[in-house]
């Protein structure tokens, strides 16, 4: 039996990721005495005695998890924005590429992907990689995503408040902390424009790349070729070209996915093909952030990669 330490656990990622290892048959969580979540010898002996910790705080508070790792050599997986772009860290999404997964296998450090840079980066990257999409373009992604992607503040912003704002965009400064990671893994030369907004739901979310083509291009090879990128992939989806599958149709929603660890992706085009949008749906809470982390954690401790990722 493999043991995990979640230094967290009582946040909201947290609190999934132990939910869904409850049910896990490989795994045991170690949890830190409530009186003693500060106590930082303590805290290093529980990630002595843990296989792989799993980090769900706040940015600067991972930062200081992180040196206690290093001190003891430590196996971490950080769902904070910190490491993502960082040297020495494997990033913790697997269907990036074909050699992904043995890194994260054979990775001590793991930083678990962003629930927006998860369906942009899985939208972007291969069609960027096969010089389908200019690799120094300027690209525009608007996304929306239920209030639980804010943490605590946020939830208790919107449940219970008759008043909460049902739409809001933000992110307005053009310093969202997810670009940096858009960017490098979608190998981006230039900062991709994001605009994403939260809607007064709890979970799902919904991401559009708009992209005008030129030339002998058309979003049905767009398509084509992320149906083939993603053929093989459990948790990937590609629907049929220009099809709008949604409970909701003919409108496309965030909705339908929670608490899975699944993504939707799709293509619409034009008549002429050469006006795209280019979509994904997933569940913030989900394959945006703790479906994935025990999908990590799985690849990291040896455990069958699907074993207790949904809720």
């Amino acid at each position: 039996m493999k043991k995990v330490f979640i230094d967290g656990e009582t946040g909201t990622t947290g609190l999934q990721v132990r939910e869904r290892l409850v049910n896990h048959p490989d795994i045991e969580v170690i949890s830190i005495d409530e009186a003693k979540k500060r106590d930082v010898e303590e805290k290093r002996r529980l990630m002595k005695e843990a296989d792989v910790t799993v980090l769900c705080l706040p940015d600067e508070a991972a930062k200081d998890t992180v040196a206690l790792a290093k001190e003891e050599g430590c196996r971490v997986l950080d769902a904070s924005s910190v490491h993502r772009v960082a040297e020495g860290w494997v990033y913790g999404l697997a269907e990036l590429d074909a050699s992904q997964r043995e890194q994260i296998q054979e990775a001590q450090f793991v930083s678990n992907p962003g629930c927006y840079p998860t369906g942009i980066i899985l939208l972007l990257k291969p069609l960027v990689e096969q010089g389908l999409l200019a690799k120094d373009g300027h690209y525009t992604v608007n996304a929306i995503s239920g209030y639980t992607g804010g943490g605590k503040q946020l939830i208790e912003k919107y449940e219970g408040n008759p008043d909460a704002a049902t739409y809001g965009t933000y992110g307005l400064n053009f310093k969202h902390k997810h670009l940096p990671e858009i960017q490098k893994w979608s190998q981006l030369d230039n900062t991709p424009i994001f605009i994403p907004s939260v809607g007064n739901f709890a979970q799902g979310m919904l991401i559009s790349i708009p992209v005008t083509l030129s030339g002998a291009m058309t979003g049905e090879k767009l398509h084509a070729a992320l149906a083939s990128t993603y053929e093989e992939e459990d948790f990937v989806t590609v629907h049929p070209f220009n099809e709008v599958k949604d409970s909701h149709a003919p409108f496309l929603t965030p909705h339908g996915l929670e608490n899975t660890n699944q993504v939707e992706l799709a293509v619409f085009a034009s008549e002429d093909g050469q006006s795209v949008v280019l979509s994904a749906k997933l569940d913030n809470l989900g394959k945006g952030a703790s479906g994935a982390a025990v999908q990590n954690l799985n690849l990291m401790l040896g455990c069958a990669e699907d074993t207790a990722v949904v809720l």
